[in-house]
């Protein structure tokens, strides 16, 4: 949703990069670029203006003349501007001191609120919580038949006495469902109500009545984030007509410019809490304003990740490889290959998990046009393998390819491939538990597998120079002159382990080329 607002601003702070300082028609040309880019991306008129007034004072002051830096200082600020307007600190969830706690969910029609409070309660399930989805909405056809079959998906509990479709009365629903909560001791009580499709007062009274009713802990405002300015709208006539507590943003993997998102806390006062990014009941998540800043910058969100991979991954299964891959690169077999992969595939698409990482939207079309279904197309190839291939690949000869390729249903190169690509994965993860670093990295001396002046292979020597050269560093030279001094009159055993001539020589004793004397200050 972001792409084009990231594009824009990278290429303002590029213009900025490799200058030492910057001057007022910089910090001046900087603003109009990120006024225009946040216009474009359809953010409301006085959120741009509060903007860019902060970053202009704020690029002005001292922390910016006076930094090392003034391009990243400037690329700090707007940071920091950015996490202002998207909320400032993160919002977590009321709950009550006495269960249920109760949530209901407001919005206009097509919002996504059927849809998110299974996504919201499958969320608040793997935080330990029984949530309860309450049908309330019972206007829109089908909408008590669509929570029931989002209640199914998310694996949560659902109360819905009354069939819809214009039949039964929303508030006794509302208020039978926290006795209902209670007795089958449900913790967190989601009130779906019904939407309209414009602000009108007949949906303002039924919502103000279903929350007179429930006296929920938290009122959410949902919002689609690809309708723009209208949005900003709909939250300021909620916010005075009901009242709510906090925002949650839905379709946020759309294509629209997401201005909506970058408007929204701060024209309503209500922070954003929840983010809805996908059609799958996984696809949720608590809102970080820091963490979409630094999206938006291009600066990846690590945090994030971490996170979905501490959800995923067990930690016991973790330490389980490792202790493999210690052992030796034989021990991780293609049963591994497969365990690891399918963990990888539970943190959801693969486009957005590399969408996570630092620098990847300079590549963002390559990651865009990823297919998915090759992950399942390994799968496939790895399953059509019998146990003792999958343990010991390099059993697999030309004629097990072609069965492996038929069973699979690929082309007999994609299995070579494959096992190639396992090969080499293999032994990278081996280096890595060996505290090895990753294969093709620059070494540094004395450190095992970093390929910088670690043990010798055995039968190896190292290559004998050519001829005698001439160092053009002025200090080795010296170093050199000396050394070959030392060797000649007898009098000293070589270089020592700093590099300095003679076994027992002291380094106070070691004399600096005039060209370094004259940079050291004076006794």
């Amino acid at each position: 949703m972001f792409d084009t607002l990231s594009d824009r601003l990278a290429a303002t702070f590029k213009n900025l990069r490799g200058k030492g300082r910057l001057s007022e028609a910089d910090i001046d040309a900087t603003a109009r670029e990120i006024r225009i880019a946040l216009l474009e991306a359809d953010v409301a008129l006085p959120v741009v203006r509060a903007f860019i007034k902060q970053v202009k004072e704020r690029a002005q002051g001292a922390e910016v003349s006076k930094a090392l830096n003034p391009a990243q200082q400037v690329i700090k600020i707007v940071n920091d501007e950015l996490v202002g307007i998207l909320g400032g600190q993160t919002r977590q969830l009321r709950f009550a001191k006495h269960p249920p706690t109760v949530i209901m969910l407001a919005g206009l029609q097509g919002a996504g609120k059927t849809t998110l409070a299974g996504k919201l309660g499958r969320w608040l399930q793997g935080k330990g919580h029984t949530p309860l989805l309450v049908a309330c909405d019972l206007q829109r056809p089908n909408a008590v038949g669509q929570l029931t079959v989002v209640a199914e998906r998310a694996g949560v509990g659902i109360y819905a006495p009354e069939p819809g479709n214009g039949v039964g009365d929303p508030v006794r629903v509302a208020k039978d469902s926290i006795e209902y909560a209670k007795t089958k001791q449900h913790d967190v009580v989601i009130v779906d109500t019904a939407g309209r499709l414009g602000i009108d007062q007949e949906m303002m009274r039924q919502a103000a009545d279903i929350r007179d009713a429930v006296r929920p802990d938290e009122v959410l405002f949902v919002v689609d984030a690809m309708i723009g300015q209208d949005a900003v709208h709909t939250a300021e006539a909620f916010r005075d007509g009901v009242g709510f507590d906090g925002v949650v943003l839905s379709k946020l993997d759309g294509d629209a410019r997401g201005g909506a998102a970058l408007s929204i806390a701060h024209v309503t006062g209500r922070k954003i809490m929840f983010a809805s990014n996908g059609e799958k009941v996984d696809d949720f998540d608590a809102f970080h304003p820091d963490r979409m800043a630094s999206r938006i910058l291009g600066m990846g969100d690590v945090l994030s990740l971490i996170e979905k991979a501490e959800q995923t991954f067990s930690q016991q299964e973790a330490e389980q490889l490792a202790a493999k891959l210690a052992k030796g690169p034989k021990e991780f077999t293609l049963d591994d290959f497969l365990a690891q992969m399918e963990q990888v595939r539970k943190m959801g698409s693969i486009s957005k998990l590399l969408g996570m990482m630092p620098g990847m939207g300079q590549i963002k079309d390559q990651i865009n046009n990823l297919d998915e279904r090759d992950v399942d197309r390994t799968a496939a190839i790895i399953k059509s393998m019998t146990p003792g291939e999958r343990h010991d690949p390099t059993i697999i000869n030309g004629s097990r390819r072609a069965r492996i390729a038929r069973g699979s249903g690929v082309d007999v190169s994609a299995v070579k491939s494959l096992v190639e690509r396992f090969f080499e994965a293999r032994k990278m993860m081996s280096r890595m538990a060996q505290g090895g670093g990753m294969p093709g990295m620059p070494g540094m001396p004395g450190m095992p597998g970093m390929g910088g002046g670690g043990a010798k292979k055995k039968g190896k020597q190292p290559k004998k120079a050519k001829g005698k050269r001439q160092s053009g560093n002025p200090m080795k030279r010296r170093q050199e002159e000396q050394a070959a001094a030392a060797r000649r009159d007898g009098d000293g055993d070589g270089p020592n382990a700093f590099g300095l001539p003679g076994a027992g020589q002291s380094p106070e004793d070691f004399e600096l080329p005039k060209e370094f004397k004259d940079l050291l200050p004076p006794k």
